[in-house]
Order: C-alpha cells, then structure tokens, then sequence
C-alpha cells in the first residue's frame, strides 16, 4: 500500500492519474457501503475535480473525506440529523487547506449526531459498523472517518475531536487517529460542540501518514521517528478489559526490550469532571434556539443533562483546568510523552447502546482516557497495537506535535519490527 508521500509524488511525477485514484475510491465506498461509513459520496465533483485540481501539492491526488460536520462548499450540511438539512455555503478552513495541498474530497463521512456522542451509533442513516466486525461500533463521534479508512476506502480522513472523536474510532477500528495540539487546524467551518475542546485531527492507516497529513495542512515538514528511545510516563490506575490489558502489557514489554524508560504516573482525580462540566454548558449554548425534539434520543438525554449543570460549576470548571494543564504540562516536561491505552475495551457490540442506561456507562468507559488532550489541548495520538482480534489503541501524549509525531513513530516502528 502506498503512503501519502509515495502517492502524492506519483501523481506529481504523472506515475498515477488522480482520476484512477478517484474511481478506485468511489468503487470501494460504493462496495462498503453497509458499513455506512460515507454518508454522502460526491462521485461528480470527486471525477471533476480529478480533472482540474493542484497536482503539485503534498497532498496531491490523495482521495479523502471530511466529517459531515465539517462543512464542505456545495455538499449536504446535515451534521448527522433529521433535523438539519442545509447545503454547504463555503469551505471550512481544513477543507480549503485539502484543496491547496491538491487532496480531492470525495464525500462526507458519518458523524454521531452533532458529534455529542462517542458511540457513531446515532444518525439520520443509522449507526456507523466496524468493519472487522459489523455487528461492533466504530466509535465517534468520528465514526465513518475511522471505519472509511480501516476498510480501505481512503487513505485519508478528516475528524472532529472534543473529547477523544478522532482517537476512539481510530482505536476501535485500527488505525491512527492524529489529534494535534489545540488550534493547530482551526475549527473555522466546523459545527461546534465546545469550543473550548474542539479540535480538528486526521485518521490514516500509519503513523508516518498522520504525520505527513498534518504538515501538508499546517505547510510544515514531516516530524520523523526518534532515533533514540524515549522516556514514557506510563499512566497508572487505569482499569481494562482483557484483551486490551493483554495487549498493553505485550507492548510496555516490547517496547522496554526497545529500550524506552517508562516510569509510573498519575493523572489528575478531577479531570473527567472538569471536563464534562466544562464541554455541557457549551454544547447547550450551541444549540441555543434549535429545536431539539427531533435529536436523537441520547443527544437530547446530553443535552438535557449538560443543561442542569450550574454556572458556577462551569466557572469552576475553566479554573480548574488551567491547574490541570499545569500539571501535566510538568509531567510532558520531564517524560516525552504520557502513555495510556487510547480506549480501555474492544469495540461493543452495538446492540448493547440501544439502553440508554447501558449506554451511558459504555460512553464514561469510552472517553475515560481521551479527555485529557482536549482538557490540555496537548496532541495526542492513537496508534493501533499487534493483535489478533479486535483493534486497540495506545495513546500517546506530549508537550508540542513534533514530540508527540516522533514518539509516536519510535512506538510504531518498535512494534512493527516485534511482529516480523
């Protein structure tokens, strides 16, 4: 399979048509369409485009689709509801920047309804599947984004992240999800949840591609790999299923025998709750004079929860994380980075979120460990671990994109080689 970098310098060199790029793209989302991972495939504007578009750029040829919140010049702005249905006037920053880097966007990809849920379960077209196993979830709310890319349709997606949106799907459906530090991509164009959380980031197959995919946005060079092995807080306390405990702890092996020295760290108690009573008041603000009685049920439930928390609880909330920011920020001085599992279980089946009981317990379970980078705004970086069932994630998080990038492909490139 080709990266991002070979593809973009066959198109430029004329090796590869951008138009067979589209066709071949267009072919697999049409194949993998019960996956409902695409929401809208654009195959005009995607062939016109292969036509006329910049095949100088890094990005150049590269067949990607962006969220549906994400809002995209002549295309469908539903944000994943019956309850919106408006067409895109403009492009959103990062789409104009896929443009000017020659990337060719192709269609939507499913969103949780308004990106307020973690499970890419609830939509106007139904959940998003994961395509190691349909009957699973994908996660979200970056839900498509994640499935698209694992089964192959694009090599590049663009996702939303307010409380771990690009990293969840990412980890469920294995592959890399690429949250860069806050306001790296700005989220002009993007339908808000909180702003004070949102982020934009990429999903690719690798790491070197989300790497690759974030200079191309940001005019930037690639970050390469460390060369040397890095130091790893390894966050402790942190309960797991089975099989991701089973695979984190073949991987803290691997990479030890690399030569990575990891010591135990804590995070702070109060983060999760900082977290929630700072990104509820925002996403009610949000949605300030909409109607929300055709929402999903468990969009409506958030909101209607978000609502009850106070004021002061809010306030308290933007106090505290600046302490909490402090305080990892003292952690990513001394360690390159702070390692976790991006989510503590496989992927659920997605009958078990029709409760909505059930569901809430699986969504706290789901963001436990990704709400830190959105707290902090720190980057931070899933990346699939060898295994032979289900996908699972590590996390890695650091002070400032290029240590988060080089850290992160360090990790990778050890696991690849322990599998040869």
């Amino acid at each position: 399979m080709l990266s991002l970098e070979e593809i973009a310098a066959q198109v430029r060199s004329g090796e590869l048509d951008p138009a067979g790029l589209v066709e071949e793209a267009l072919t697999k989302a049409r194949d993998n369409a019960g996956l409902n991972a695409v929401v809208h495939l654009d195959e005009t504007g995607a062939r016109a485009a292969a036509g006329w578009h910049n095949r100088k750029g890094l990005l150049a040829g590269v067949p990607v689709l962006v969220k549906e919140i994400i809002e995209v010049e002549g295309l469908p702005y539903r944000c994943g509801s019956v309850a919106m249905d408006e067409v895109g006037t403009s492009d959103a920053d990062v789409v104009r920047r896929l443009r000017a880097a020659g990337a060719i966007v192709i269609g939507l990809s499913h969103s949780h309804e308004f990106a307020y849920g973690c499970t890419g379960t609830s939509n106007r077209v139904g959940p998003c599947r994961n395509p190691y196993d349909p009957e699973r979830m994908t996660g979200g709310s970056s839900s498509g984004a994640g499935a698209a890319v694992a089964a192959g349709i694009v090599p590049l997606a663009i996702g939303t992240d307010t409380a771990g949106s690009v990293r969840i799907p990412a980890a469920l459906c294995g592959v890399v999800g690429f949250k860069p530090a806050y306001g790296t991509l700005p989220a002009d164009g993007v339908f808000p949840l909180a702003q004070s959380l949102d982020h934009v980031g990429v999903l690719t197959a690798t790491v070197a591609d989300a790497t690759y995919a974030l200079a191309a946005l940001t005019n930037s060079l690639p970050t390469a790999p460390s060369v040397t092995p890095p130091r790893l807080g390894v966050v402790t306390t942190r309960e797991a299923d089975a099989a991701v405990a089973e695979a984190w702890s073949a991987c803290l092996a691997r990479l030890q025998t690399a030569g990575a020295r990891t010591a135990p760290v804590d995070l702070p108690e109060n983060l999760t709750r900082t977290a929630i009573d700072l990104q509820g008041p925002e996403a009610v603000a949000n949605h300030a004079g909409r109607s929300t009685d055709a929402y999903q049920p468990d969009v409506q439930l958030r909101l209607k929860e978000a609502a009850e928390i106070p004021a002061w609880r809010y306030v308290q909330a933007r106090r505290d994380t600046e302490t909490i920011r402090a305080q990892v920020k003292t952690l990513l001085d001394w360690y390159d980075a702070v390692v976790l599992p991006t989510v503590p279980l496989v992927a659920p089946l997605i009958a078990e979120v029709a409760d909505l009981e059930r569901s809430t317990a699986i969504r706290a379970q789901l963001m436990r460990n990704t709400r830190l980078g959105n707290l902090t705004g720190f980057p931070a970086i899933s990346v699939p671990l060898p295994v032979r069932g289900l996908p699972v994630g590590l996390q890695v998080v650091a002070r400032d994109n290029e240590t988060a990038a080089a850290t992160a492909g360090w990790i990778a490139g050890r696991l690849a080689a322990a599998e040869v």
